[in-house]
């Protein structure tokens, strides 16, 4: 039964000063109202001595009827609740009940406490149990002498660290922080290319650690990763050491606590750390997108169980790098790039914008190789301390770029194959050209991040870029 009958119904545990204060006042219901139904969530035998109590420790009852607050007081008419009040209220009892004079010992309001059917520890299992389940996957039993943990290992789903066991309770928890249908279709999962639902990434960004309010920006990353512009299927069969790199942008990165100040990089943020991871994950279990099989990197790189950051925007003078691409500084985006890990570049003597400008500029030449020129994108992401020397100086994103453009131009006869006895280089027939280290039409993304004292910027080198490789895609965060 999950219905209530004609009449008056109130629901009540024994851990609950306020159930055991108005224990005198259901006595005297009882006495007024022989049609009072008390119903107990925790003890059958509470309250005591008190004969005909329903047993609802299964909390079936307190679940259909959405009680939030115990005592909470419900009166059905035909079938049908007609008023409900909670917590200890005399003359809102009085109301509900159509019984005068109380509880005249008692004091004349206590709040109540919360219902066992909305506590955190049960509402899921309760969700899953009473609300029936949306979830289509495969279900997979775990033998009761098995560790869930190593289980997980033991499935080929782990990408090396412990993952988070994707119960049904988790996995309906995870699709609450989207509006979308759990059997929507978000993109077509390369190598094997698998259309995968929102159900399919959700339990994977249950398994990389993940919030639900994480949901939206992982889901939004795939769709991008799964573009031909970014060529996932290619960065997942090259021999280098590239792996999605996702940079968070809007408002939604202060809203699930993202860290882009000290450590932005690195461990200690849980949204920092596991939404890169869900999307890997997701490209291994559901696209079969394996190291040592189809992913054939000869090093790899750590940043390949996921690298996700967001731009210090409040911090910055500058534009930030999703309004650069055309986006609302309102809107929340991801913009995923093809990137080996963050290297460190070093001035800690530049005092003028000029001067670190022309130090950064040969920081960035070496990226990828000093001989490559043109092939590859990259992101510098500046530190505040840095960034601080074009504050002071007035200077806007614009003229940081063109200066910066300028400086790293190079003299095709300087890195000719042959010069300097290295083999590597541009074909003969480049030696009177100026040419660019990145293409000036966005080949070199800026971003603004990291802690507040270290005159230390990076830069995160990239795949080979156009058609043949891969172009960064920015993609608008839908909840």
């Amino acid at each position: 039964m999950t219905t209530l009958s004609d009449g008056l119904h109130i629901f009540v545990k024994r851990d609950c000063p306020t159930c055991e204060l108005v224990v005198p006042v259901l006595e005297q219901l009882r006495s007024a109202n022989g049609t009072v139904q008390v119903i107990t969530q925790d003890d059958p035998a509470f309250p005591d001595g008190m004969v005909d109590v329903t047993d609802d420790t299964e909390l079936n009852l307190s679940w259909h009827n959405d009680v939030e607050t115990v005592p909470t007081v419900v009166l059905v008419k035909d079938g049908v609740e007609v008023e409900r009040t909670v917590g200890w209220d005399r003359p809102s009892w009085e109301a509900v009940t159509g019984v005068g004079e109380l509880g005249p010992e008692l004091p004349d309001q206590r709040p109540g406490c919360g219902s066992l059917s909305v506590d955190p520890s049960n509402a899921d299992a309760l969700k899953v149990r009473f609300g029936g389940s949306v979830l289509h996957s495969r279900r997979v039993e775990i033998a009761a002498l098995e560790d869930e943990i190593e289980a997980l290992y033991d499935r080929g789903w782990s990408d090396g660290l412990p993952l988070v066991p994707p119960t049904e309770a988790r996995v309906m928890r995870m699709l609450e922080g989207t509006t979308r249908d759990p059997q929507d279709i978000v993109a077509v999962i390369p190598p094997d290319l698998v259309e995968t639902t929102v159900e399919k990434i959700a339990i994977n960004t249950v398994m990389a650690g993940c919030k639900p309010e994480y949901l939206p920006v992982v889901l939004a990353a795939i769709e991008a990763a799964c573009t031909d512009e970014f060529n996932m299927h290619g960065l997942l069969c090259t021999t280098m050491g590239v792996g999605p790199i996702i940079i968070v942008n809007g408002p939604i990165r202060r809203e699930i606590g993202m860290n882009s100040g000290m450590n932005v990089f690195g461990q200690g943020n849980r949204a920092n750390s596991t939404i890169g991871r869900a999307l890997q994950l997701t490209v291994r279990n559901v696209g079969g997108g394996r190291p040592g099989e189809v992913d054939r990197a000869a090093h790899g790189q750590p940043g390949k169980v996921g690298l996700c950051f967001p731009e210090d925007e409040e911090g910055s003078p500058w534009e930030s790098m999703a309004v650069e691409r055309g986006f609302s500084p309102e809107s929340s985006t991801v913009t995923l790039f093809a990137g080996e890990a963050p290297r460190i570049i070093v001035d800690q003597a530049s005092r003028s914008p000029e001067s670190l400008t022309a130090l950064l500029a040969q920081g960035l030449m070496a990226t990828v190789s000093p001989r490559a020129v043109m092939f590859n994108d990259a992101i510098l992401v500046l530190t505040p301390e840095h960034m601080a020397r074009y504050r002071d100086a007035g200077w806007s994103k614009a003229r940081f770029r063109q200066e910066l453009n300028r400086c790293l131009t190079v003299s095709g006869a300087s890195i000719t194959r042959g010069v300097d006895g290295i083999e590597a280089g541009l074909p003969p027939g480049f030696e009177e050209k100026q040419l660019s280290k990145f293409n000036p039409d966005g080949g070199l993304l800026i971003a603004h991040a990291g802690g507040p004292a270290g005159l230390f910027s990076s830069v995160i080198g990239g795949w080979l870029n156009g058609t043949m490789g891969s172009m960064p895609v920015t993609r608008e965060i839908m909840r």
